[in-house]
């Protein structure tokens, strides 16, 4: 019973968790990502090499020390509810960043729809990396429904699942593992080869939320005017097309629920890519972005009651295994 007790604390901090990102947004101050990365920063100048290896050592060590202390708090907290529930809501708090997110796209949206280039020029690295010199209205509205649909499974979706599946430390070690993702995984020379192990495991930590978005992407198409068949269509077709392995799936999927076409040219410095397009309709517009931020909001809000379900059905099912 003290099992199920956990776990009913777990499934309460993580509803309470996502209540508060909806009311306050991200934590303004004293962020644990923030924290983490400045961690993360003292540990690569220890290691850094141009080696896979010392990647792997750096990726090991960042992951590893704050999952053994999450996993050391949640150990202390099996048998006290109340510190449990809190627990697992101000790490599923700090772990989410849904709100924002949508926030930050209707921004987008709001300054596209008053034609204030500059300004939205302006708002594009809040959303992504993407140089916005010489965006035009379409390149941003673009840019901004692919890093909507991308985030809502990196922001949302994957640390509820993994939030689900095992606890604290799968939110802790999830957010561990985005972040050196964002720090290192990307493809520069620095990082080339330093950064594989973190861009490897971050693929391997959202195979199944970036599918799992995709799916409640297709669920919720008619919430934003789409058809579940259109979107399941577009999703199927075009998710393997990316040249990432999850991207492509959220991405895709969002296409289809909103009836647009995404993909085409990314410009990121010195860096240019040809992304191959996704979905049959016009490029978004400013419409379609406010439209995108509402998707994002409707898959959080599925993905956190199902995230609350799931820890409860494994723990009633843990339950059971062990009086058999």
């Amino acid at each position: 019973m003290k099992f199920l007790a956990g776990a009913r604390a777990d499934a309460a901090g993580i509803v309470i968790g996502a209540a508060l990102d909806a009311v306050f947004g991200d934590p303004r101050r004293w962020h644990p990502v923030a924290g983490f990365g400045r961690f993360a920063g003292a540990v690569e100048r220890r290691l850094y090499a141009r080696t896979r290896w010392a990647g792997t050592q750096f990726t090991a060590i960042t992951v590893g020390v704050p999952v053994l202390a999450a996993a050391a708090a949640a150990r202390l907290t099996r048998n006290r509810p109340l510190a449990r529930t809190a627990l697992v809501a101000v790490a599923t708090w700090s772990a989410l960043g849904g709100t924002s997110l949508a926030r930050e796209g209707r921004i987008m949206a709001a300054k596209l729809h008053a034609g204030d280039l500059p300004a939205a020029r302006a708002q594009l690295p809040n959303l992504c990396g993407r140089d916005p010199a010489g965006l035009q209205a379409p390149d941003l509205a673009r840019a901004t429904v692919e890093s909507l649909a991308e985030n809502t499974s990196d922001a949302v979706v994957a640390p509820l699942f993994w939030a689900a599946v095992a606890g604290v430390p799968g939110i802790v070690g999830y957010r561990a593992v985005n972040t050196l993702d964002a720090m290192v995984g990307h493809r520069s020379e620095r990082y080339a080869r330093f950064g594989t192990a973190s861009a490897r495991l971050d693929d391997a930590a959202n195979l199944v939320p970036a599918r799992l978005t995709a799916a409640l992407t297709v669920a919720a198409a008619p919430l934003v005017g789409g058809r579940p068949s259109r979107a399941l269509h577009t999703w199927l077709r075009d998710g393997s097309h990316h040249p990432s392995p999850n991207s492509g799936q959220c991405e895709s999927a969002a296409a289809g629920a909103l009836g647009v076409r995404l993909g085409g040219r990314n410009v990121y410095g010195s860096r240019v890519e040809e992304r191959p397009h996704l979905g049959d309709g016009n490029p978004p517009t400013p419409s379609d972005v406010r439209r995108a931020a509402t998707l994002t909001l409707a898959v959080g809000t599925a993905a956190v009651a199902l995230a609350a379900a799931t820890r409860l059905a494994v723990a009633h099912h843990r339950h059971r295994r062990k009086r058999t």
